[in-house]
């Protein structure tokens, strides 16, 4: 059954003789999604989409109109691109137009935030019904009774179909890809690309943008509450764990990927999961792998055996970047109203390919807003012909695409709200120990390791180890942790050529002063003296 808006398209000036289904549920999506050749049905019940060769996002497609709204407020850059007031009224003027040239579209109307008083109305239009299922999924949907007189403070529109005309639109010259957001219009286009966690991060992003001025943090984190109700914040970039270290049945999900932090509560943004599926399996994530095997879960660029529907995860052919998403409460434990209280805990996920940095290490205030704005994890170079050393990633405030102000209001913000909730801060290795990752016979660091250096720092006993003074980056790192071998903490003892490992400590040291530069005259003193003992 369709719940339909008295805000019609037409009341935001879309003119379109498509027949609109609004608000379907999952079952009525799916069932369209198969109708029209968009996916299939996978032995277990889940629909299997092939997004193309989008397999992610395409930062380098995506523009902030710059404007009056904007022309002060937003961090212009490498990451926020500017697209002019003029190109954008092309663009839109255009999506309109296919829009009205559509046979059918399908709108969902969403929350973007859990908490009532800093939540977003978010209208989506689509043309696909597997991306009007992804976007139902992942966002927060409201009562059905609270539909009918839903009015949207911003609306989506997601065209795979549209192209990028460069030269009218002012996006990117050679790509069919265009994401345009205009915040003084509250209106996000995103066409030529069926990628769907475009949408997403396109309503994290509004958060990042509107939060801050209210003086709520938004998170690019995963977030889960013990059971003495002690909430715990993941921060971390793609590929380091968020997803998989805060599915714990021990401890009540709150959200794996994005967070406000208010006053009362840490909140989720979101009502669904986006997790990664390469490799999945029931051994290391079961969780996660149970959702695989659910109705209503859309899975992105996971290999299908075309005659017996079974699932393979381990097939990169369509993507290493494959996806799964799935409602909030297809993971046991989780909580029922998307929020929990304050933090006691924030930790800091890095895979460190350089096998430098220790598996857990506790961080002061002013270290943890030294590493929040540096965001470091590293990824394995060795795929390009010649290249054997890894490669350092720095992603301010773990994930700078979503982020449009400067990363200086987020970090203020952040040890602000350290400092008020007395919390502990930590930062978690799950890279590689023993050498850098293309040395050969390494490898990453086992996850029972990680898993109960996490139980130890989040019931409090880890706090009263012994702990030493790491040489390289001034945190603590502890001593003995029972059940856990001695040298997995020293990351040095677990190299057998000392020389190396400092030659390498070394140069990771100087990656990060160089980049925390571009950071040092918007942070206090205290803050630059973490910089400097790192030097």
């Amino acid at each position: 059954m369709q719940a339909k808006s008295s805000y019609a398209l037409s009341d935001q000036g879309i003119v379109t003789s498509a027949e609109i289904k609004w608000n379907l549920l999952t079952a009525p999506l799916v069932e369209e999604a198969v109708r029209n050749g968009e996916g299939s049905l996978a032995k277990d019940g889940p629909l299997v989409v092939a997004t193309g060769k989008h397999t992610g996002r395409s930062a380098k497609d995506k523009f902030i109109v710059r404007d009056a709204e904007t022309e002060n407020t937003v961090w212009w850059g490498d990451v926020n691109r500017a697209m002019t007031p003029a190109h954008f009224a092309a663009l839109k003027a255009d999506f309109f137009a296919a829009l009205g040239d559509r046979k059918q579209l399908y709108v969902a109307d969403l929350y973007g935030g859990s908490q009532p008083e800093h939540r977003v109305k978010v209208r989506v239009i689509n043309e696909l019904a597997w991306h009007n299922l992804f976007i139902r999924t992942l966002l927060v949907r409201p009562e059905r009774s609270e539909l009918a007189n839903f009015v949207p403070e911003y609306t989506i529109i997601d065209l795979p179909s549209f192209r990028n005309d460069a030269a009218r639109y002012g996006g990117r010259e050679g790509s069919d890809t265009i994401i345009a957001v205009n915040f003084t219009e509250k209106l996000i286009l995103i066409g030529g690309t069926a990628y769907a966690g475009e949408m997403k991060k396109s309503v994290f992003g509004i958060l990042n943008y509107l939060l801050p001025v209210k003086s709520v943090m938004p998170m690019h984190c995963s977030a889960n509450i013990g059971p003495n109700g002690d909430t715990a914040v993941f921060f971390g970039l793609s590929g380091t764990g968020k997803t998989t270290l805060s599915a714990d049945a021990s401890r009540t999900l709150i959200g794996d990927d994005e967070h406000g932090w208010s006053d009362t509560a840490v909140f989720n943004f979101e009502g669904g999961c986006y997790a990664k599926m390469i490799n999945l399996s029931a051994e290391a994530e079961p969780e996660i792998f149970a959702t695989s095997k659910r109705f209503g879960t859309v899975l992105e660029n996971v290999v299908m055996n075309p005659e017996t529907r079974e699932l393979d995860f381990d097939d990169n052919t369509l993507a290493e970047n494959s996806r799964g998403s799935y409602p909030l409460d297809f993971i046991p434990n989780t909580s029922e109203s998307n929020l929990g209280p304050v933090p006691k805990n924030i930790i800091f996920l890095t895979a460190d390919a350089y096998g430098v940095l220790p598996p857990i290490s506790r961080l002061s205030p002013d270290q943890a807003m030294y590493h929040f704005l540096s965001g470091y994890t590293a990824r394995v170079a060795g795929t390009e012909i010649g290249v054997t050393e890894p490669s350092a990633t720095f992603s301010t405030c773990f994930g700078a695409p979503f982020m449009p102000r400067h990363p200086s209001i987020y970090g203020n913000l952040l040890k602000e709200r350290i400092a008020k909730g007395n919390v502990t801060c930590w930062l978690v290795n799950t890279g590689w120990t023993g050498g850098k990752a293309t040395d050969p016979g390494i490898k990453r660091m086992p996850i029972k390791v990680t898993r109960a250096l996490l139980n130890a720092a989040l019931d409090g006993s880890l706090n009263g180890a012994q702990f030493r003074i790491d040489p390289n980056f001034g945190f603590e790192v502890p001593v003995a942790v029972a059940g856990i071998d001695p040298n997995m903490l020293d990351p040095r003892a677990a190299w057998a050529d000392k020389n190396a490992y400092d030659e390498t400590a070394a140069k990771l040291v100087k990656q990060f002063v160089d980049n925390f530069a571009q950071f040092v005259d918007h942070v206090d003193d205290a803050v630059r003296e973490v910089m400097l003992t790192a030097a």
